[in-house]
């Protein structure tokens, strides 16, 4: 028997409404690196979705990618950027940054979250360090939303990091590989367009939302990296068939459909939270997003894996793990009836 598979949120292909923009344009001889009509299209359909025109945006192929890219390219040689200790990049990339020569400067997080006022009081200390410029400067905050625990920045709080960022001239990043389910949640009191208005760059994850692969990195003109697809090119990051990635986000920003796909699998997150809680289980912090996060006893996770797949995420003590259970767009109704089942 197949497991049904809440292991993540790219596990399957991609959506049915992506795969058939590809296969409507798969003969259609189209210019490379990123010149074809599509990606124009992709490109500005992204400016309106932001509500502005003061950004270039570029399509890459996946997170990690991404994030090296986009922070190697705009700091300096002697600058680091500043991270939760619980950041992305700073444990679940095999050190990509630090491989670009930039050190990951983490910070203490609650929820996942980093504080403006912990990031004010770390550079208001580094500057007034009279050994300051024997250090790694801190040249830019990176965030994620969601987090690495599916928590989301209030805009009030984001609001606080932005000042506090623009106060010191350092750009404010926000990895967006999950971005569609953290504006679709019901706890989000954000738009894309705040996201544009409140960060100085940030990207739109597509591999996590129903592309086969795709990420949109934007930039507000002024951090825009000088030649910054001749450092993707050096860097072997350019697809020549860059087609595949202007397709594809095209589709995701038309009629709607990468809202559709983030409220689908809020929707299926939902359902799935209150099916664990009515059976009794406990959580390890309340996501209002498409991770959610269960305490199991290690002889439980023995017996579910012979039926479903999830995520190991971290030890709880010595009899209990917390894992991920993850929902995305390809997430059904009788997914979670067997797992109810199972459970």
């Amino acid at each position: 028997m197949t497991k049904i598979s809440f292991a993540s949120d790219y596990t399957t292909g991609a959506h049915p409404k992506v795969l058939e923009a590809l296969i409507r344009t798969n003969l259609e001889p189209l210019s490379g690196y990123g010149t074809d009509c599509y990606t124009k299209s992709a490109q500005e359909k992204i400016k309106k979705a932001c509500d502005t025109q003061d950004i270039d945006v570029f399509l890459l192929t996946g997170g990690t990618q991404t994030n090296a890219l986009m922070i190697s390219t705009v700091l300096a040689p002697f600058e680091g950027v500043i991270s939760a200790e619980s950041g992305h990049i700073g444990n679940h990339e095999a050190g990509a940054v630090e491989y670009t020569g930039h050190k990951v400067l983490p910070l203490p997080q609650k929820e996942g979250k980093l504080s403006a006022d912990d990031l004010s009081s770390y550079l208001a200390g580094f500057y007034t360090d009279e050994n300051h410029e024997h250090m790694v400067f801190p040249g830019m905050v990176y965030i994620s939303h969601p987090t690495e625990y599916g928590t989301l920045y209030t805009r009030e709080e984001l609001s606080a990091l932005s000042r506090v960022c623009r106060s010191y001239h350092i750009p404010l990043f926000l990895d967006g590989a999950r971005l569609g389910y953290g504006l679709a949640s019901k706890a989000s009191d954000m738009t894309l367009s705040d996201i544009a208005a409140l960060c100085d760059m940030f990207y739109i994850g597509g591999t996590k939302m129903g592309a086969l692969c795709g990420e949109a990195a934007v930039f507000h003109k002024e951090y825009t990296p000088k030649q910054f697809m001749t450092q993707v090119k050096q860097h072997g990051a350019m697809l020549a068939k860059g087609r595949l990635l202007g397709v594809q986000f095209d589709a995701l920003f038309t009629d709607n459909l990468y809202a559709e796909i983030g409220a689908h699998a809020i929707m299926m997150a939902e359902k799935l939270k209150a099916l664990f809680s009515e059976k009794g289980y406990r959580f390890f912090i309340d996501s209002p997003t498409n991770q959610q996060f269960i305490i199991l006893e290690n002889e439980e996770i023995k017996r579910l894996q012979n039926h479903v797949t999830f995520s190991y995420w971290e030890k709880a003590d010595e009899t209990h793990t917390v894992v991920r259970f993850a929902t995305s767009w390809s997430t059904t109704e009788d997914d979670l009836k067997i797992l109810s089942e199972i459970l």
